[in-house]
């Protein structure tokens, strides 16, 4: 684990090596243990190190036998003992330990043939010094980051953004694209960045360019739903079992101490009882509570943690200064994130750091076996869109009702407007997209500038994402369930989860391992019948019933409660102030996107419970720090991707 950097300036203009070794050093969080440079003619890269695997000898970059290729490359790859013993068979002599020269074989060996066979989470970039061409691929699921810019004829790459940003000659202009995804969604969707000039590689692709022409761009793996006809519930429980241990225990693989992010629920329930039955002495599980709140799992984990005989860690989370803890958590980010995901896991991360360099997260059993409230909702609004359309006159009654002094009544309002709103969508796709949005479009409407609105948003916003992300007749074909699977996947996996959830832990030097989402586990998991997954009103049906052996039984039984910051009990007070003041102070509030006087608006409205804009005003205050951290200027020219 670690990360990267690189410029290939092309056009026989000199890369010196210092420049690599600025862009390292601002991604030193990434790897504390080791650094190492490459600088020839007009290309360059380099890497900090994590050390996990070969801890001695696993030293960055590493070139090929022939001296012809070298590689950096942040990520683990779980299967490199089968790879290295075949290549190793086929006469390639290996002179390290380390994943990274078996990965490397098994470029120069298969070329583009082994993204595929590479079992694990990656961001790798390879040189070859004779026809000075470099390749970079990513992992299908987009696990690890991989960010790009093509300025003056070049292109530089990174781990974080941070890392371009250092290179002369280079511009970032804010991309007002971006920031419409911000205030959407709470974060920019991939493969977009905040910075018109920089964009994300996306998952399951490779990229090469030479010292002339275009890049060359290509996939290597998408998903495919292939339902498995024919076999019995119980045989998909028995071999979701054996799968589930099968991808733990392949993640477990280190030279270093590998602990556990350990909730109440399945997910990291199953990881958890998996490696306590191979490890060799007690798993370090680490949870964080919130005392006194719904949000607080810690009796569940410890249930959990005691059935199972782990280390228990516990971080009791109380409300603190929001001035203290909301610039540190959003200081690990390039590009504002509204998720408030990110504290817990912010926290947690800086808490298991102190313990061991690795830990299994349950990322992904949610998106893979339909574990979301939304995609039981998905399923709900498909069956009620035809009555809903019968009554929609009805329906808009609800938007007529008056405002009250209760705010529990005002916040219903609010829920079942969003519900009308979103059955009346077309398709599960756009419903997907209501569904993960953190305003909606009328509030936005309100807030937005009118040219911004204009541009960005308005009448057919939904419609317009769809096209976007997923056209296709066969797409539209897929039942409702399976494309907000696809969507969830493919779309809040690399754009939202895995970025906070690397940005946090990496920001702590802690590699995060998620075993849920190897590509031959989704390649799997897709072929599971819908009605497994999503058994009534069950979510996760089939994984619950595969782990129930190894779990207490109100683990597999009980409601998801979802790793969130808990909004009710922190939100208001002194929160709210700082959320207005970073707003205000940093200068976001005169850059042109909102009107100030219609966000002071909604404050008031929120603190006096007329409506819940607790997401909202969470992006502004979230919003308000990044931009006070870039030093920008108070207000920028629009600039449309």
């Amino acid at each position: 684990m670690c990360g990267i950097a690189g410029w290939y300036r092309r056009a026989g203009r000199p890369v010196a090596a210092a420049i690599i070794e600025q862009q390292c050093d601002r991604i030193r969080h990434r790897g504390p243990d080791d650094s190492g440079v490459f600088a020839g003619g007009d290309f360059g890269f380099g890497m900090r190190r994590l050390s996990i695997i070969d801890v001695a000898g696993g030293h960055q970059p590493i070139d090929s036998a022939d001296g012809r290729f070298a590689i950096v490359f942040n990520g683990e790859i779980y299967n490199h003992l089968e790879l290295r013993r075949e290549l190793a068979a086929a006469g390639v002599v290996f002179r390290t330990h380390s994943d990274t020269e078996t990965l490397l074989a098994c470029f120069v060996r298969w070329q583009e043939q082994a993204w595929i066979r590479l079992q694990g989470m990656f961001a790798v970039a390879i040189w070859d010094r004779l026809s000075r061409t470099l390749t970079l691929a990513r992992d299908p699921l987009g696990i690890k980051p991989l960010y790009l810019s093509a300025q003056d004829g070049g292109l530089a790459f990174a781990s974080e953004i941070r890392a371009l940003r250092v290179l002369p000659g280079h511009h970032f202009d804010i991309d007002e694209h971006a920031v419409h995804d911000f205030f959407s969604f709470g974060h920019v969707q991939t493969p977009g960045s905040i910075f018109r000039q920089v964009h994300a590689l996306a998952p399951g692709h490779w990229l090469r360019i030479g010292p002339e022409g275009e890049p060359q761009l290509r996939a290597f793996w998408r998903p495919q739903f292939r339902i498995v006809e024919g076999r019995s519930e119980s045989d998909w429980i028995e071999e979701t079992r054996e799968r589930v241990s099968r991808t733990v225990r392949a993640h477990m693989l280190s030279d270093v101490p590998v602990g556990v992010f350990l909730s109440g629920g399945v997910d990291s329930g199953a990881i958890a009882a998996v490696m306590s039955r191979d490890a060799a002495r007690p798993v370090k599980a680490f949870t964080l509570g919130f005392p006194g709140t719904r949000n607080d799992e810690t009796q569940a984990a410890r249930r959990v943690a005691g059935h199972l005989g782990c280390e228990h860690i516990v971080l009791p989370l109380e409300p603190v200064a929001a001035g203290e803890l909301l610039p540190a958590v959003q200081s690990a980010f390039d590009e504002p994130c509204a998720a408030t995901a990110a504290v817990p896991i912010w926290h947690l991360s800086r808490l298991a750091s102190q313990h061991v360099k690795v830990v299994l997260c349950g990322e992904g059993g949610d998106e893979l076996f339909a574990g979301y409230k939304r995609q039981r909702s998905a399923q709900r609004m498909a069956r009620m869109r035809t009555l809903l359309r019968l009554l929609a006159p009805l329906t808009f009654l609800i938007d007529r009702l008056p405002v009250t002094n209760s705010r529990a009544l005002n916040y219903r309002r609010q829920r079942k407007q969003r519900f009308r709103n979103s059955a009346l969508l077309a398709s599960a796709f756009q419903r997907f997209f209501a569904g993960t949005q953190i305003t909606t479009p009328a509030l936005r409407k309100r807030v937005y500038e009118d040219g911004f609105w204009q541009r960005e948003d308005g009448p057919g916003a939904f419609e317009r994402l769809e096209a976007r992300y997923f056209p296709g007749r066969e797409l539209q074909s897929m039942a409702p369930l399976q494309q907000f699977l696809l969507a969830d996947l493919t779309l809040h996996m690399p754009s939202s989860l895995l970025s906070r959830l690397d940005r946090a832990s990496m920001a702590h030097s802690l590699e995060a391992r998620v075993p849920f989402l190897a590509h031959d586990f989704v390649d799997w998991s897709l072929g599971i019948p819908l009605d497994l997954k999503l058994h009534g009103r069950t979510g996760k049906y089939v994984l619950r019933k595969a782990v129930e052996p190894w779990l207490p039984p109100e683990v597999t039984t009980g409601p998801k409660l979802g790793f969130q910051l808990p909004f009710a009990e922190w939100f208001r007070g002194d929160f709210s102030e700082f959320a207005r003041e970073a707003w205000h102070d940093s200068g976001a509030a005169t850059a042109g996107y909102l009107r100030p006087g219609v966000v002071d608006l909604i404050f008031e409205e929120h603190r006096t419970g007329r409506a819940n804009h607790g997401k909202f005003l969470y992006a502004l205050a979230m919003f308000g720090c990044w931009w006070g951290s870039q030093g920008l200027a108070s207000r920028q020219p629009p600039a449309a991707r």
